[in-house]
């Protein structure tokens, strides 16, 4: 049965990114609350549920699918203080894996136990496609409205296009790579818009690197991993 997953919170994160803030954020970020699940609604605008059928060398098959949007993700490098830069955000879905893997159901969670923060991923700032307007644009929205770097689509390069989800949604993802300086700044923007909740943080190149190293255990999805390896391979300066 597909549902949706919950929470409340109610808060509003401010744009500076000053030490205090981290603190502020996470303390927020981590604010959830009254945890349940629901059926998913048939009009809900992101997750759409169906079987596909069809038949293989003779024989019929089924399998369950979803209909979910495409989407965008942007490898962004600080030219300025090489430093890349990625968003870090609470993810109901990793939370709902790390709980229901234990058995564990809403109503009978151990917040300390399975405290938020543990559901906090790291992720290459990404979107979804889902305005009439060309996916460059999209990607140069998304740079500015959760990190913060007003960039024109000139300076943002589409590196390669592949398929996510493969078992279940198919969905085609678009990777997008820009260089941002500290004068490409808004003080105005970062952080998301309306409700989300993003921090926004920084690696240096080394610190990044040992985000693939071996025998890393990382909440971040592949596509994080693959942009970042590309990047290590093809745009690193060669001195880092």
């Amino acid at each position: 049965m597909f549902f949706q997953f919950v929470i409340f919170q109610g808060f509003r994160c401010p744009r500076n990114r000053a030490s205090p803030f981290r603190i502020f954020l996470a303390t927020i970020m981590n604010n959830i609350t009254d945890i349940h699940y629901g059926p998913l609604p048939a009009d809900s605008p992101y997750v759409k549920p169906f079987r596909f059928h069809y038949t293989q060398n003779g024989k019929q098959k089924s399998w369950d699918l979803l209909k979910v949007h495409d989407s965008v993700s942007i490898v962004i490098f600080n030219v300025t203080r090489r430093k890349l830069v990625f968003v870090k955000q609470f993810r109901p879905a990793v939370y709902h894996g790390i709980i229901s893997g234990d058995g564990v159901e809403p109503g009978s969670i151990d917040m300390k136990k399975y405290p938020p923060e543990i559901a906090v991923t790291m992720e290459l700032c990404a979107g979804i496609i889902d305005k009439p307007i060309s996916i460059v644009e999209i990607a140069r929205e998304e740079i500015l409205e959760e990190c913060g770097y007003d960039v024109p689509v000139d300076r943002i390069e589409q590196i390669i296009r592949y398929r996510s989800g493969v078992g279940t949604s198919g969905a085609e993802q678009t990777l997008f790579y820009t260089e941002v300086t500290d004068a490409d700044k808004v003080s105005t923007a970062g952080g998301g818009v309306d409700d989300e909740i993003i921090d926004v943080v920084e690696y240096d190149i080394e610190e990044a690197r040992q985000l693939t190293a071996k025998g890393t255990v990382i909440t971040s999805p592949p596509s994080f991993l693959f942009g970042l390896m590309w990047f290590l391979a093809n745009r690193a300066p060669k001195d880092a």
